[in-house]
């Protein structure tokens, strides 16, 4: 009985499928978008290509090493890490520490007496000298060449001369032994700077006569002092100028004038700060007590071509 049953349903089965028809056309599959990617499972990692590089952690960054002098990267010293402190940044120890204008010989410790500085003479060019002496012609000056100075302790001139007038009537007294380019130097100040001022200045006194100088070569340290540096009257640099004398009149002496309202005044202060154009060095009665009673000019050669003028 059972087995009929199970035969009729089958029957009816195979008879209504045979009767079905299917459609025409079948849907469709939609294609998925190029750039739509499948979402991946929740426990399994995404791709490799797709992953992020890692980057290395801020703390893990070497510092850059520095570079030589040459620009090229410096290698670190081996075994032992890279030294970023900034006792590397200071600057070499060996580098002069003096970046002002001295004086361009060593210098001189202050404790020292002239004997105790061992110093030895100056050598002066032949070539130059020679050049030296023959615009001391053409200016007219008055001088005689006489043979090398050695006085011993570095005072002294390689190749002196005696000034009897800086300038065609125009006396040195005393005569003053300097070297040649002190000389020159004293010409072109008078020529150029002191007759012109004293023309304006001191009309009625006529022209300048005579030059009366305090100091010229002698063997001494700065200022007479026991201890310090060596003077350059001593090297035969320097020449004192303590007045000017006239045709007539009273001499124009060199004293401090700072206040002094007159020609006479202005007149000095002129030809002191003219000096500078033709020494190197210029200290006047307001420098200090030392030179209250004259002009000292020298022409020590400094650094860079600086001069000193107070």
């Amino acid at each position: 009985m059972k087995i009929a049953s199970a035969i009729a349903a089958m029957s009816l089965t195979v008879f209504m499928l045979s009767g079905a028809t299917l459609p025409r056309n079948g849907p469709v599959p939609e294609q998925k978008p190029e750039t739509a990617e499948p979402a991946a499972p929740q426990d399994q990692a995404p791709p490799v290509q797709t992953a992020p590089v890692p980057q290395p952690k801020p703390e893990e960054a070497k510092p850059e090493q520095p570079k030589s002098d040459d620009g090229k990267q410096a290698p670190a010293a081996p075994g032992k890490p890279e030294d970023t402190t900034p006792e590397t940044a200071k600057p070499d120890a060996s580098q002069p520490a003096d970046q002002k204008a001295e004086d361009a010989r060593p210098e001189t410790p202050k404790a020292e007496t002239l004997e105790e500085q061992h110093l030895t003479i100056e050598p002066e060019s032949e070539a130059d000298h020679a050049d030296c002496i023959k615009e001391l012609q053409s200016l007219g000056v008055v001088f005689k060449e006489i043979p090398r100075i050695d006085d011993g302790n570095g005072c002294g001139i390689d190749k002196p001369i005696v000034l009897s007038e800086a300038l065609p009537g125009i006396k040195v007294k005393p005569e003053a032994t300097l070297r040649c380019s002190t000389a020159r130097a004293l010409a072109h100040w008078m020529k150029e700077s002191v007759i012109p001022a004293a023309a304006v200045a001191a009309k009625d006194q006529g022209k300048i006569t005579t030059i009366n100088q305090a100091s010229a070569y002698i063997c001494r340290l700065r200022n007479s002092a026991e201890t310090g540096k060596i003077s350059e009257h001593a090297r035969g640099n320097a020449i004192d100028v303590a007045s000017f004398s006239f045709e007539k009149g009273e001499d124009i002496a060199v004293k401090p004038r700072r206040e002094d309202s007159t020609l006479t005044g202005a007149f000095q202060r002129t030809v002191s700060a003219s000096g500078c154009l033709y020494f190197s060095t210029v200290l006047d009665p307001e420098s200090d007590a030392a030179h209250e009673t004259h002009f000292h000019l020298d022409v020590l050669e400094r650094k860079g071509g600086y001069r000193y003028c107070h």
